[in-house]
């Protein structure tokens, strides 16, 4: 049973919500605090998996309380659940909320949130692994990247369009607009799976205030782990994965928004790659090198090591940040697609098929050895066959 601590500074909300939830008291034991003090003392006193907080209280508000949650009690799924849609709380709840959800919210759409996250936690099985993941605020940035974005911002003449094209090209910033432009704040009816698109939806102003103000995008602290990887590697490589997904994708003829999850996919499918290099840099260079020495899969290596993959763990992130479920799903089984039960193409499909070909194709920065297609999957979908031009679609690809 999943034990949800609800906050709240108004009774009659707590009460209404203690009503509307009734019928979820079989799955969830639900306890419920009226402010954020009162919120941290029943967390010290019994562990909670799920923390739904007001965002506009007196004294410790949302944001406040969420932010000293995630110091505290980094493995409680943080969710923000409230009428306030100014771009100040936007801001100020970005980093320590997981989720957002707006008022009024119906059982059916609260029970999705939760439950969404959990299914994505039950891909890693490592506690410790688990509080880390929990704690990332935002994806550590390329930093000639970053520096190009901050450059363009400042710049009086830029566009939304030259700001989505610098957001594309990297893997952290990607996430983090992605996670933000799906939030509740936005009420978009369908989920943004693009970059520019986001920036479209966002703004120029809000762009810069998560940028410049609210300071999101940290520049990443890592350095060369072994002769094969760096994380200007892992970006190349990740570009790649996202630019060869969708021609396989149009190649296939799929939709414009199958098209496009496959690209922001394939651009975030090693997105794990960054948490780990950032939390273990040790234990993950003996995992590097081990596999170079070796010639075996990463991910074999990653599980033995360490209990999970960075499949998982990217999937995971990417889950409770909110990223719609095809972009999920092909970061979370990649590795491993035939672990999916969808036996049509999708995104995964592309991604898959795309993440091996970039290996195949950039030998010289290959820290990820020992990647194969799984040839059971493909046949299932019917895919063989095509592989072949495929591998000639992407293999023209890289050479412009």
């Amino acid at each position: 049973m999943k034990s949800i601590l609800f906050v709240d500074d108004e009774p009659n909300v707590l009460e209404g919500l203690q009503r509307m939830l009734y019928p979820m008291r079989k799955e969830w034991r639900m306890v419920f605090a009226q402010s954020g003090e009162e919120a941290l003392k029943r967390m010290e006193e019994e562990p909670f998996d799920v923390i739904v907080s007001d965002m506009r209280m007196p004294g410790m508000d949302g944001a406040t309380l969420l932010a000293e949650v995630m110091k505290r009690f980094p493995q409680t799924v943080r969710i923000v659940l409230t009428g306030q849609t100014g771009n100040e709380s936007v801001f100020r709840s970005v980093g320590a909320a997981h989720q957002f959800l707006m008022k009024p919210c119906n059982p059916t759409a609260l029970k999705a949130c939760v439950d969404r996250a959990f299914t994505l936690r039950d891909l890693l099985n490592n506690d410790a692994l688990k509080r880390v993941v929990a704690r990332v605020e935002s994806l550590p940035a390329l930093p000639a990247t970053y520096t190009r974005l901050i450059k363009e911002l400042q710049s009086p003449e830029t566009s939304l369009a030259a700001i989505g094209k610098i957001i594309e090209t990297d893997v952290a910033m990607t996430a983090k607009v992605l996670q933000l432009v799906n939030s509740a704040f936005f009420g978009l009816r369908q989920h943004v799976a693009s970059a520019t698109q986001a920036v479209t939806y966002l703004g120029l102003d809000t762009i810069k205030a998560l940028v410049l103000m609210a300071g999101v995008f940290a520049q990443a602290h890592v350095t060369k782990l072994t002769a094969a990887f760096s994380l200007e590697s892992l970006w190349r490589h990740s570009m790649l994965v996202g630019v060869y997904a969708q021609a396989i994708s149009r190649s296939a003829g799929a939709d414009d928004e199958t098209i496009r999850n496959a690209f922001t996919a394939g651009v975030l499918h090693d997105a794990g790659i960054l948490i780990l290099v950032e939390n273990f840099a040790e234990d993950y260079r003996k995992i590097l090198e081990i596999c170079e020495t070796r010639q075996l899969p990463l991910a074999q290596v990653e599980e033995a090591g360490l209990g999970c993959t960075h499949a998982g763990i990217g999937a995971y992130l990417l889950g409770i940040w909110g990223l719609p479920d095809p972009i999920v799903e092909a970061v979370a089984f990649h590795h491993s697609p035939g672990q999916c039960a969808a036996r049509i193409f999708t995104p995964l499909s592309a991604v898959h098929i795309a993440d091996v070909f970039a290996h195949e194709m950039t030998e010289a920065e290959h820290y990820e050895p020992g990647r194969k297609l799984c040839h059971e999957y493909l046949e299932a979908l019917g895919l063989q066959e095509k592989l072949g031009q495929w591998r000639e679609i992407c293999s023209k690809d890289i050479s412009k």
